[in-house]
């Protein structure tokens, strides 16, 4: 055994091949039977692909980096439920290209922050945290407001996620640029956390 693990410590290319190979078993055996079940792969009951203006809010989320800062993942844990409500699962993040999960949380996890604020509660939150919340850490965003979005690239993003699974009609694509044309991306990214988790928002 030793003169085994003496060969592979010493020669890289087998250490490189064993690697691989053992990350392809875990793959196969931790990764490759979710995609085949149900429960990972259907929406959950109520969700439905987001609006043009949502769309768009989402991208602009994305583009300033909220996501660094605050999850879209409730864990199954007593104190995160009785906080944020129920626990997320799969079938709420099937339209989400790529998903928004997180990894760390500086601010609170937003997966149900939908209809839990007013528009005008994060329109002000949004431009000045701290007129809200005194302590907030979170950055300024008052460029938003004065940023229009660009209601030229909606329809193709529609038609790209369209491609990977996303049940966009025709009517919705030809009616995007229309939706979101004259709007804010303060208005969109408002209209995408209104959106966050109304599917099992009132589920305990």
């Amino acid at each position: 055994m030793e003169k085994i693990q003496k060969l592979v410590e010493e020669r890289v290319g087998y250490l490189i091949v064993l690697t691989l190979l053992v990350i392809s078993v875990a793959a196969l055996v931790e990764i490759v039977p979710l995609m085949f079940q149900k429960s990972t792969t259907e929406p959950v009951a109520g969700v439905k692909p987001y609006n043009a203006l949502q769309l768009a809010g989402r991208d602009i989320y994305i583009r300033e980096g909220c996501y660094t800062c605050h999850s879209q993942m409730i864990r199954p844990f007593r104190a995160e439920t009785e906080r944020y409500g129920h626990y997320s699962v799969a079938g709420e993040s099937v339209y989400d290209h790529p998903f928004q999960w997180g990894s760390k949380r500086t601010g609170p996890d937003l997966a149900r922050v939908g209809g839990r604020y007013s528009d005008e509660w994060h329109r002000v939150h949004l431009t000045n945290p701290r007129d809200v919340v005194p302590e907030s850490n979170m950055p300024a965003f008052p460029w938003l407001a004065k940023s229009l979005v660009d209601a030229d690239a909606v329809p193709a993003k529609m038609t790209a996620l369209r491609k990977v699974g996303v049940p966009y009609s025709d009517k919705e694509i030809a009616e995007a640029k229309s939706l979101v044309e004259g709007k804010s991306e303060l208005d969109a990214v408002i209209a995408y956390l209104q959106g966050l988790g109304l599917a099992l928002k009132n589920v305990r």
